[in-house]
């Protein structure tokens, strides 16, 4: 029947190396635990960007340490919450994110956000893998007195690429111990560099500093919310070895302090740090360097090796997620092969911000916010669909999801939900009128929303009201079915 394989799945193999594709995971094979992605999460926001994006809040947008550490909770709230709620879908259907898209999209509308998402997350690791180069050319730098140039720039960022493309196609099984591990370390030199700044910090300074507007707030939690935004369709790919019985609350739970525990002190720290250095927000070219000032020696160094891991591993969860996206889209390569082309990408792009761009942070805010714009149009449509599939209690159906011929259970209009095509459509046109970056101003930028940069969370609304307000899209129930019972009736016996 079609395309269909979810019968037939190869098991995943209990070596180091996972061998399974998008496919939906059996009942057989689900036996990870929610709380594997408590780590999951920790070393997905391990990233010293995070002290830089939380300098800035204090630099660009004026704001206290009160309302930082206000901004980075509701930011990991919000983002990490959404992340957890709709990972839970990951559990219902088993199968990555992108191919459970297909149920809201249909099976040919689906290439249109799935392509969107794609480029957004070459875009993603095109950054960690710059600012991962970046940190290996600062510990060079401070153990060795060895200058970064040209040459020691192609060769940091080719070997840090490349450990991460090993890492990733290893899958989800070496990913969790690796995670486990990283997080101890981060977080042992993490509490080091936290009794540092309260011990060296000028307090008197930090606490005497003026409250920023109540826009600037509002425009930070956009901020640092849009890098856990574009963790949400990523969600459901390290839930789906759950077993039906896991608790949501707890997926929920597991995922908001898990990234909670990495992004609110990190923020707060940059914060803090940029009170007594305000240069550290204008590292446009090296966003790594400052630590070299900030801390001493003893201290930098440790803490820049372990949080290069973790962006290692943030990269190799992000390939780990762009495989199965690449697959979706139709790339007919093995999983592990087809993060190879995310690989080669970053690669050229990172290349590309460190020998010829001169604003790498003006740039990677400018990024983040379309980021959030365009993931958030998904977002608003695939929570509506997972709302109304928990209420009728329909979940997934593995051989629909597999299936790409017009007999799939997905296939509604010649493969489109229309419904969900114009939601997100209209969504996402919506959140670019509303965004202003470097490059790019929307027409609607200077209104009340514009102006606060809630373009996404406008997104994700309008999304959502479209797709709801519009009729269901009817399921291909009967096709599937007579298809089904053709494949199933016995084959007559031979005449004579």
């Amino acid at each position: 029947m079609g395309t269909s394989t979810t019968s037939a799945s190869t098991p995943e193999t209990e070596g180091a190396v996972e061998t399974r594709g998008i496919e939906p995971v059996p009942d057989s094979e689900r036996h990870g635990r929610v709380r594997e992605l408590f780590p999951t999460w920790v070393a997905a926001n391990i990233s010293v960007l995070l002290l830089t994006m939380g300098a800035s809040l204090a630099v660009n947008n004026g704001l206290n340490f009160w309302q930082v550490l206000l901004v980075a909770g509701i930011a990991a709230l919000v983002a990490f919450g959404m992340v957890g709620v709709l990972s839970v879908s990951g559990k219902w259907g088993g199968a990555p994110g992108a191919l459970l898209s297909r149920a809201a999209f249909g099976v040919r509308g689906n290439y249109f956000p799935g392509a969107i998402l794609w480029v957004a997350r070459f875009g993603w690791e095109t950054i960690n893998a710059v600012t991962g180069a970046y940190a290996v050319l600062t510990v060079l730098n401070l153990l060795f007195g060895i200058k970064s140039n040209n040459v020691l720039i192609v060769v940091t960022l080719l070997a840090f690429v490349a450990v991460t493309y090993l890492v990733s196609g290893l899958g989800r099984k070496a990913l969790n111990v690796c995670n486990k591990y990283s997080t101890y370390l981060f977080g042992l030199f993490s509490i080091m560099v936290l009794i540092y700044l309260i011990a060296t910090m000028n307090w008197h300074e930090i606490f005497a500093k003026k409250a920023g507007t109540t826009a600037m707030v509002v425009a930070g939690i956009g901020t640092i919310a849009a890098g856990g935004i574009s963790w949400v369709p990523t969600g459901p790919d390290f839930a789906r070895y759950l077993p039906h019985s896991a608790s949501g609350k707890k997926i929920a739970s597991a995922t908001v302090s898990g990234a909670a525990l990495v992004m609110v002190p990190m923020v707060l720290m940059g914060g803090v740090m940029a009170v007594s250095n305000p240069k550290l927000a204008g590292q446009n070219t090296d966003p790594m360097s400052f630590l070299g000032g900030m801390l001493p020696t003893w201290l930098a160094i440790p803490y820049l090796v372990t949080a290069l891991v973790g962006m290692v591993l943030i990269n190799s969860l992000s390939m780990y997620s762009a495989g199965f996206t690449a697959q979706t889209m139709g790339v007919k390569l093995p999983r592990a092969l087809a993060v190879s082309i995310n690989a080669v990408i970053s690669l050229v792009g990172g290349l590309f911000m460190m020998l010829v761009a001169k604003d790498f942070i003006g740039q990677f805010i400018a990024f983040l916010t379309l980021l959030a714009v365009s993931f958030s149009a998904w977002i608003g449509v695939y929570g509506i669909d997972m709302a109304r599939r928990r209420k009728l209690a329909v979940r997934y159906d593995a051989e629909g999801l597999m299936d790409t011929t017009r007999t799939s259970r997905y296939w509604y209009a010649g493969g489109f939900c229309w419904q969900a095509m114009t939601a997100w459509g209209v969504a996402l046109i919506a959140g670019l009128c509303f965004t202003k970056v470097q490059w790019f101003t929307g027409p609607l930028a200077d209104t009340w929303i514009g102006q606060n940069g809630l373009g996404w969370a406008a997104t994700i609304v309008i999304a959502a009201a479209v797709f709801a307000v519009l009729p269901a899209a009817r399921e291909n129930v009967p096709a599937l079915a007579a298809e089904r019972a053709a494949d199933e009736a016995p084959v007559p016996a031979e005449v004579g």
